[in-house]
């Protein structure tokens, strides 16, 4: 694919940035139909493929011609369709899938950004706005979409950890607490470059239900316990590094400053905090998903991504000091902080406000 021609034509780049819903649903139905599955032996006839699927042949190699045009599918003999490298990501039972991600922002996503001018005239995030409840209670309530979003975010995952491990040394921590860890993915990855030290996995009791076979799978399920609950109210106490993964950006900041005053307060003085997140650069041009995700925040979350100055003021509100950034090969960061002797005395009140 090339955009030369619509650089030219200020028009045509915005009809061209209009139409990205397009490149969107192409990818959804081909992860819906499951078309990557039955390309996943190689090479096939689109007859076969559509036989597969039970499609018309006629309306899936359009489909696979569109999938040619975004590299994704070649067509190496007329007729005759195979996936490329990230055409293979798209099937499900492949090491790195991004299937579940896809049909979640074809579908979910795709559903509530049709809202993004209310959530901003508004103030008010989607789920409040369509459901009047927060996004969780909704995932909760209806568990068809809470799956697809532990799937997707699982699928997220697996990609971090990797780079979070390759940038930032664990090693000194003996005990490590995952707080908001989902199923365990990133503490799995860590323990497994740390042979010697053990994790204790925390979030929500549906949602570390989940977690056993994540650990097991890891070979890490002995090192590591398993704790249900909120951090509104308490996290598990005495540990080295308390890690928060892409959590803290789902809060704006008083409701963030809580969740650290819970972290805080369970830390020793010698114990790290690590939030791992993107960082706004000062100039947007810099990195345009980091600003379209603090959309995405903004609108489903009334969360928000933060620049390295804001993020230090978020520690400094909760009783810590910014020490260091660590960048990864990835658009995430390790942010560092160490608790201060006295928390402020704002951090003290809004915690036990909580």
């Amino acid at each position: 694919m090339t955009d030369a021609p619509y650089t030219v034509d200020p028009r045509r780049r915005l009809l061209a940035l209009t139409q990205g819903y397009r490149v969107t649903q192409v990818l959804y139905a081909t992860a819906a139909l499951g078309i990557a599955e039955a390309l996943s032996s190689g090479a096939r006839k689109g007859d076969d493929v559509a036989k597969a699927i039970e499609v018309p042949e006629h309306m899936l190699v359009r489909l696979l011609r569109a999938l040619v045009s975004l590299d994704l599918v070649t067509e190496p003999r007329p007729g005759e369709f195979a996936l490329t490298e990230s055409g293979a990501l798209l099937d499900g039972r492949s090491p790195g899938s991004v299937r579940a991600g896809i049909l979640f922002e074809g579908s979910v996503l795709y559903q509530h950004w049709s809202d993004l001018a209310e959530s901003i005239r508004t103030g008010e995030n989607v789920y409040r706005r369509r459901y009047g409840v927060d996004a969780w209670t909704y995932r909760q309530r209806n568990p068809e979409w809470g799956n697809l979003f532990d799937a997707a975010m699982q699928e997220y995952s697996t990609v971090r950890v990797s780079e979070v491990v390759d940038a930032y040394d664990f090693r000194r921590f003996s005990t490590i607490v995952d707080v908001g860890g989902g199923r365990g993915s990133l503490l799995a990855g860590i323990l497994k470059t740390h042979p010697t030290g053990s994790g204790i996995l925390f979030d929500q009791p549906a949602v570390v239900a989940n977690a056993p076979s994540v650990l097991a799978s890891a070979g890490v399920a002995d090192r590591c316990t398993v704790v249900g609950g909120s951090f509104f109210d308490s996290v598990p106490a005495g540990g080295d590094a308390y890690i928060l993964s892409v959590v803290i950006h789902d809060w704006d900041d008083e409701p963030a400053i809580t969740i650290l005053g819970t972290c805080r307060r369970a830390m020793r003085s010698s114990s790290r905090l690590l939030l791992i997140e993107r960082v706004l650069p000062d100039n947007p041009r810099d990195d345009l998903s980091a600003y379209l995700q603090d959309l995405n925040m903004l609108h489903s979350l009334s969360g928000r991504e933060r620049s390295e100055t804001q993020f230090a003021t978020l520690l400094t509100r909760s009783g810590f000091r910014l020490t260091r950034l660590v960048r990864t090969q990835g658009p995430f960061v390790v942010i560092e902080g160490e608790p201060v002797e006295r928390p402020p005395h704002d951090h003290l009140a809004r915690s036990s406000n909580g």
